[in-house]
C-alpha cells in the first residue's frame, strides 16, 4: 500500500478500536449505503431500514474493541449484524403492530411527490418478494440476502456465516431456484439496487 492508497477496512477498524472516531466515520461513509440497501431488502420499508442501519453502526461502535475482522472488508460482518438486527426487531414488533392494528389505520395523508411515490412502489414490490422469501429455510434466506441481494462474495459470506464456501453456493442455488419457481416473472421485483440516498 502506498501513501496515496486509502486505508483498508482492517486498518480503519483497528484505529476505531483505539478510539479514532474519524476512522469509524470513514467506515460508515464506505459501507453505510450498502447496509441501508441491505436493511431495506430485508424490511421492505425505508424508515425501518434507516433505523436498522443506525442500530448496526451503533452496535459496531460499541463492539469495536472486542471484534477482529475475519476478512479484509468489514461489510460482510456489518451485513450479518444487520440481518440479525432486522429479524430480532421483526419478532419484537409483532405485539406493537397488533396494538396499532386494533386502533385502526391512520387517516390518509395524500402526497403526490415523485420521490414518495417511488418509495411506496419499492415497498409494495419488495413486500411480495419478502413474503415469498419467508417460505425458504432460514439458512437459505441468509445466504440469499448476503450474496444475491447485497453482492457479498461467497468467500466472505462463508467466513461470516462460519460454513464452507461450497455450502454457501449450494444454499444460494437452492434459494434462487425455489424463488424462481414460486415467483416466476415476478422474481424481477427484487430491486437491482435498492439504494436511495438517505435524505
Amino acid at each position: 500500500m502506498t501513501s496515496s492508497d486509502p486505508p483498508s477496512d482492517r486498518q480503519l477498524w483497528s484505529d476505531a478500536a483505539a478510539g479514532d472516531r474519524h476512522a469509524f466515520g470513514e467506515l460508515f461513509d464506505r459501507h453505510g449505503q450498502a447496509v441501508y440497501n441491505h436493511c431495506f431488502r430485508l424490511t421492505g420499508n425505508w424508515s425501518e431500514a434507516e433505523d436498522a442501519t443506525s442500530a448496526v453502526f451503533l452496535a459496531a461502535w460499541r463492539r469495536r474493541a472486542d471484534l477482529r475482522l475475519v476478512r479484509e472488508s468489514a461489510l460482510p460482518w456489518l451485513l450479518t449484524v444487520a440481518t440479525h438486527r432486522v429479524y430480532d426487531e421483526h419478532r419484537s414488533s409483532q405485539r406493537r403492530k397488533a396494538l396499532i392494528a386494533r386502533a385502526g389505520p391512520p387517516p390518509d395523508t395524500p402526497d403526490h411527490a415523485d420521490a414518495v411515490a417511488e418509495k411506496l412502489d419499492d415497498e409494495r414490490r419488495m413486500a411480495v418478494v419478502l413474503e415469498t422469501t419467508k417460505q425458504l429455510p432460514p439458512s437459505e434466506q441468509e445466504a440469499l440476502v448476503l450474496c444475491v441481494w447485497s453482492g457479498v462474495s461467497y468467500a466472505d459470506a462463508a467466513a461470516v456465516l462460519g460454513i464452507a464456501e461450497p455450502s454457501v453456493r449450494s444454499r444460494v442455488s437452492r434459494a434462487t431456484s425455489r424463488l424462481a419457481r414460486i415467483l416466476g416473472p415476478r422474481i424481477e421485483t427484487v430491486p437491482a439496487r435498492a439504494g436511495k440516498d438517505k435524505t
